[in-house]
């Protein structure tokens, strides 16, 4: 199953190492898919560093193409509201839908996505 991985666990990877030999193994099986949205967070940043490199090994990641149904972001925004969760943003929403669209599961460190787990139902990696 492709694993859509989060601008969170490539931040941790590139900074620290963290994450590194989950990452590494996902990239070695061919697992791995970005989106724009992803790519929109990470690449300025590794831009302004020169990170050249980096960027290429990413735009060559394989990448789901965004379909967003705003229906469906207010739909999860709804909820998220009546399970008492009120602080994940648009981008997060996005991303969730994306990787249910696609059959993905999602790879973040981001706890919003630990509570999207639970009022959408969407597939976290370990």
């Amino acid at each position: 199953m492709p694993v859509l991985v989060d601008t969170s666990i490539w931040v941790e990877y590139f900074r620290n190492g963290n994450n590194l030999k989950r990452l590494d193994l996902l990239i070695d099986e061919n697992l791995v898919v970005t989106n724009d949205l992803i790519l929109a967070e990470l690449i300025p940043f590794l831009k302004i560093r020169k990170q050249r490199k980096i960027i290429e090994l990413l735009n060559n990641v394989n990448k789901l193409q965004l379909n967003i149904r705003w229906d469906d972001i207010i739909d999860y925004q709804v909820k998220c509201l009546r399970k008492g969760i009120n602080r994940v943003g648009i981008p997060d929403l996005i991303i969730a839908q994306n990787a249910k669209q696609n059959d993905c599961e999602i790879y973040s460190s981001d706890n919003h996505f630990k509570l999207l787990k639970n009022a959408i139902d969407i597939k976290m990696t370990a």
